[in-house]
């Protein structure tokens, strides 16, 4: 009797991994796994960090992160990729250039460029590779402000510019759809904007400022929540709202925790258990 066998929505996360579980490939792995898909990674880089800061990086070999890269898509395969930090121009350009072998349309890019502690993630030259090379392959990025601002190259004042910034950045990087993200703002109401280029739509979306110092990885999280949705079949604008959603309730959930001296974590599993 031959039965089917269920298939898994398979995610791809390519970036640095956090010794302390709150960012990087473990907090990926953790947000495929809550939002329903099986999660794989490519390891970039091992970071020494902790919720205080960032102590030191240490780059795997660009043959061996491509490798990685290579052994799950031949194998596995994926639904979506989500990019984190790739620290410099020669990593950039060579994920692109494994990535184009394969046809995967979901590609979430993260442009991890400073840490929640302010520590830098990304080499000065690595900037323009990044936007010029990388993000026009992406289906949707999810910067913050300070992110943006480095990719524009012009300062963002207030909330009001957000929508237009969206669009100019969507412009500037090869027609990507961006999530921006207002964290950054001092703005009590908090108002991320989604510019979806597939549809020149600009959409709002507004949550609760939770006041808590346990954001450490909300970047990470937030996108991989992106490309996990779309990985489970959504459509670009309700795999962010979804995403959205998502990273709201773990922020929420994860203010009540204490753990580390520094930003803690989100709680990725508040779904789950508490």
């Amino acid at each position: 009797m031959n039965t089917k066998k269920k298939t898994y929505s398979r995610a791809l996360a390519i970036a640095g991994s956090d010794p302390s579980g709150g960012a990087g490939i473990q907090a990926d792995l953790k947000t495929f796994s809550a939002c329903g898909c099986f999660g794989t990674s490519a390891i970039v880089a091992v970071v020494d960090e902790n919720t205080m800061g960032v102590t030191g990086v240490h780059p795997v070999p660009v043959d061996f992160v491509t490798g990685q890269i290579r052994s799950v898509l031949d194998d596995i395969g994926a639904d979506a990729v989500k990019i984190g930090m790739l620290h410099s121009s020669e990593l950039i350009r060579a994920v692109k250039n494994t990535l184009s072998v394969y046809r995967i349309d979901n590609i979430v890019l993260d442009p991890v460029m400073v840490a929640t502690s302010g520590d830098a993630l990304l080499q000065p030259e690595a900037v323009e590779t990044l936007r010029t090379e990388l993000i026009p392959i992406a289906r949707v990025i999810t910067p913050n402000i300070p992110e943006a601002e480095i990719l524009l190259g012009e300062e963002i004042a207030c909330q009001h510019e957000l929508p237009e910034v969206a669009r100019l950045l969507s412009q500037r990087c090869g027609g990507v759809s961006v999530l921006l993200k207002a964290g950054h703002l001092h703005d009590e109401d908090l108002v991320d904007v989604f510019y979806n280029a597939e549809t020149c739509h600009t959409m709002p979306l507004k949550s609760k400022r939770i006041h808590t110092q346990n954001t450490h990885g909300t970047g990470c999280t937030l996108s991989s929540a992106v490309a996990s949705f779309l990985a489970r079949g959504n459509s670009l604008d309700n795999a962010v709202i979804k995403a959205k959603n998502y990273i709201s309730a773990a922020i929420e959930a994860g203010a009540g925790y204490e753990i580390g001296k520094g930003h803690g974590p989100v709680h990725h599993f508040f779904g789950f258990w508490e």
